[in-house]
C-alpha cells in the first residue's frame, strides 16, 4: 500500500491539505487539486485513487471521475455533504466505487482505500 498514488480533489483548501497530510503520514503519495481544471491537469500523471468532492467551483466531481476512467483504470471515492440514495446512485453512475458522506473520518477513508485496493477493482489496477 505504500506510495499508492492518491489525488484529492476538494475545493476547501484547509480540508484538502489536512486530508493530504494525514494520508501522506499513512504512506500514500498524495496530490491535491481544488477545481475540475486542476484535477484534470493532475491526471496527466498516473494515480490509483481519486478522492473527490462532488461540488467544485468549476463543475461537478462526477465529470472528473468519468474523464479519469477514460484515461486509465482508477479507484474513485466520492465525498459529499449529501447521502441520499439519488446522490449515491449519481456517484456510482459516474464510476465512483464508494460514496462517503462528509464529515469523513481519516480512518474511514484509509479503510475504504485499503478495502477497495485489496478487492477486485484494485487487483485489476496492479
Amino acid at each position: 500500500m505504500t506510495n499508492l498514488r492518491v489525488l484529492i480533489v476538494e475545493d476547501h483548501l484547509d480540508t484538502a491539505r489536512l486530508l493530504g497530510r494525514l494520508l501522506a503520514q499513512r504512506g500514500y503519495a498524495v496530490r491535491v487539486a481544488g477545481t475540475v481544471k486542476e484535477a484534470l491537469a493532475a491526471l496527466e500523471e498516473p494515480v490509483e485513487v481519486i478522492i473527490c468532492d462532488d461540488g467544485l467551483p468549476d463543475g461537478p466531481g462526477w465529470d472528473i471521475m468519468r474523464l479519469a476512467r477514460e484515461i486509465r483504470p482508477v479507484i474513485g471515492i466520492a465525498m459529499s455533504g449529501c447521502g441520499l440514495p439519488e446522490d449515491i446512485a449519481r456517484s456510482r453512475e459516474a464510476g465512483f466505487a464508494e460514496h462517503l458522506v462528509k464529515p469523513v473520518d481519516i480512518l474511514k477513508i484509509d479503510e475504504t482505500i485499503r478495502n477497495l485496493w485489496s478487492g477486485a477493482e484494485g487487483a485489476q489496477l496492479t
